[in-house]
Order: C-alpha cells, then sequence, then structure tokens
C-alpha cells in the first residue's frame, strides 16, 4: 500500500485560498485513484473530490465544485487540492487517500491508503 503525507494546512481568511499537497512512497502512485475527504468538529468525514490515474478526470462532491481543484504529477508522486474562495463551513481535517482501482469513488470504503490529515481553519 502507498503510504500518504498531507501538509499545506492552516488559517486562513474566508475568501482566501489554499493548496494542500500529499506526496506518496512505497507504492506505484500512477496506479492510484486518488482522493480528499474532510472531518469537520463533531461531523463524520466527508468525500470532497477524486481524481484518477492519469489526472484528466476528476469528480466533485456538490458543496466544493467550481472552487477546489484537484491535480496530479505523477513524476512527483504528489496529489494536490487547490481551494479557492475558501467558507467557515469548509472549515475541517483534510485527509489524502488512496485506491488501488481503476475507477473514481467517493466511498471512503473504496480507499485503503490513508494520510494522517492536515488542519484547515477558515476565519469569518
Amino acid at each position: 500500500q502507498v503510504q500518504l503525507v498531507e501538509s499545506g494546512g492552516g488559517l486562513v481568511q474566508a475568501g482566501g485560498s489554499l493548496r494542500l499537497s500529499c506526496a506518496a512512497s512505497g507504492g506505484t502512485f500512477s496506479t492510484y485513484v486518488l482522493g480528499w475527504f474532510r472531518q469537520a468538529p463533531g461531523k463524520e468525514r466527508e468525500f470532497v473530490g477524486a481524481i484518477n490515474r492519469s489526472g484528466a478526470g476528476t469528480y466533485y462532491a456538490e458543496s466544493v465544485k467550481g472552487r477546489f481543484t484537484i491535480s496530479r504529477d505523477n513524476a512527483k508522486n504528489t496529489v494536490y487540492l487547490q481551494m479557492n474562495n475558501l467558507k467557515p463551513e469548509d472549515t475541517a481535517v483534510y485527509y489524502c487517500a488512496g485506491r488501488s482501482r481503476r475507477w473514481l469513488s467517493k466511498l471512503e470504503a473504496d480507499f485503503g491508503s490513508w494520510g494522517q490529515g492536515t488542519q484547515v481553519t477558515v476565519s469569518s
């Protein structure tokens, strides 16, 4: 299984931007579908978006569509989450996840590799 480490979280004002990174090691990165999930205080973890193996296909939750963009650099074994126009309700711990199967998914159970998470706090 690939190992994943997120970075780039922090405190930002509403309307601002952040870019999260997730670096992978220990596996063949280009064979993994990568996803981003988040968990806000007192809430269950939820799907944010996912990107296919080549990077040509993405899928987003409705709550972030048009504001968040996922991309990947297979040469650098890294996936990114660009977050624009951030809102206080985007405050959460953000997790990167890897899926060794071919198809995109929004289900946690379909992802076998997880990072430790990075905190994003959006102030109003």
